[in-house]
């Protein structure tokens, strides 16, 4: 089983190419999808977060305010690391699940889509590490232009994160994000012709049928030791 990473940062366009995964038939384990359901009312995550940040980051639906939670963490090192920490555990498991979920239903490749790849150290257990670069004006423009920030909350929230350029440098794969459309399927075609190739023998055992081959050749060599004594 092929796990690719995918990681970028705010407004670099990552969601647009998981999407693409999507729409070609890549399985994709989303991150940012399991932070919301680990943050649902009632849940171990939402309980810790409430209990560290106060009712105040709560709607009336007692639902959290994530808008509200992001500028409070956005704004404070200490907090966001905080946050991270008590949400680290609860979406480490939930992206196992989703990964097991697709082994047991055959998947040969996926996708993992988590923004902190490198920053949570979950790129050791994914190769090729996929990254989305954009340079930091054409981020902090789109930034402003998508969520209606200031210049100095969209530099904040574009601050707050590891660098693109650092990312860039850890890659195995970059897309440069910083054209249009055309650019990005043109760079995205290519990309999925990459991770489409042929298993590796390694990564062929950590698939289900690579795991279901070991198991029928000990099976056999069980029977056949059994017929020669």
């Amino acid at each position: 089983m092929r796990i690719v990473g995918l990681t970028g940062g705010i407004a670099s366009g990552k969601s647009t190419v998981s999407n693409l995964f999507k729409a070609n038939g890549i399985p994709v384990v989303d991150a940012d999808v399991i932070a919301r359901n680990v943050l649902k009312k009632g849940s171990g995550g939402w309980k810790k977060v409430v209990a560290a940040f106060g009712e105040e980051i709560l709607l009336p639906s007692r639902e959290v305010d994530r808008p509200k939670l992001g500028q409070m963490v956005f704004s404070s090192d200490s907090k966001r690391q905080l946050l991270n920490k008590l949400m680290a555990p609860y979406i480490s498991s939930g992206i196992f699940w989703e990964i097991l979920k697709q082994w047991v239903k055959g998947a040969k490749v996926i996708v993992v889509d988590i923004p902190l790849l490198f920053e949570a150290k979950m790129d050791k257990w994914t190769k090729p590490v996929v990254v989305v670069w954009v340079s930091q004006e054409t981020q902090l423009s789109r930034l402003m232009e998508r969520d209606g920030l200031s210049e100095e909350d969209a530099r904040n929230r574009v601050m707050a994160q590891m660098s693109l350029d650092s990312k860039r440098s850890k890659a195995d794969i970059v897309i440069d994000n910083n054209g249009g459309l055309d650019e990005l399927h043109q760079q995205f075609d290519k990309v999925l012709s990459e991770i489409r190739r042929p298993l590796t023998w390694i990564e062929f055992w950590r698939s289900r049928l690579g795991a279901f081959s070991v198991i029928g050749l000990i099976t056999s060599g069980i029977f056949v030791c059994k017929k020669l004594n």
